[in-house]
């Protein structure tokens, strides 16, 4: 699944979910299509977090770019970052 986009994944998810509602899929079918199913939304739900610590991660380089900006840097923000003893 490593060539797998997440569009992709999302749309095979529709087409299992239409599947499955339609009530025309055998046992076994059935079986194969929530086993599909349970596969991409975990592919998904990793892409996800991916995005999200990539969001993450370009904030944090945003508010240290501003802080660097600003007259005596970010070691007001260090210090407060500093963890308590």
């Amino acid at each position: 699944m490593s060539t797998q986009t997440y569009e992709a994944a999302t749309g095979r998810l529709e087409e299992i979910i239409k599947r499955l509602d339609s009530g025309e899929a055998g046992l076994r079918e059935t079986l194969d299509l929530c086993q599909e199913g349970r596969g991409l939304v975990e592919f998904c739900a990793g892409e996800l977090d991916a995005v999200g610590r990539g969001l993450e991660e370009l904030r944090l380089d945003e508010l240290v770019a501003r802080l660097e900006q600003r007259p005596g840097g970010a070691a007001p923000v260090a210090d407060a970052a500093a963890p308590s003893s």
